[in-house]
């Protein structure tokens, strides 16, 4: 499966970078998944999991507050108020 490059991003700390096959998050209009080759956006986040699958097929879930995602050229950041757990 093909990958695209992910940061998510608090203000203390870079919480992951990597490669990733596709990450799915709480957007405020409901929830989306993000894969290789998506459409450019920018879309404000609630509170709730992202759900990424890293380059290796293992799956990791991290429990959110607000935050934004920027979506464009094969690479996506999400930054987020706060990271409250991680799997």
């Amino acid at each position: 499966m093909k990958t695209f490059d992910l940061e998510i991003v608090t203000p203390e700390k870079q919480v992951f970078a990597g490669a990733v096959q596709s990450v799915q998050v709480p957007g405020t209009q409901g929830s989306f998944q993000v894969l290789h080759q998506h459409a450019p956006i920018i879309s404000t986040l609630s509170k709730g999991k992202i759900k990424l699958v890293n380059a290796a097929g293992e799956e990791h879930t991290y429990s959110m507050q607000d935050g934004v995602i920027e979506v464009l050229n094969n690479k996506a950041i999400v930054l987020v108020e706060r990271i409250l757990d991680e799997d």
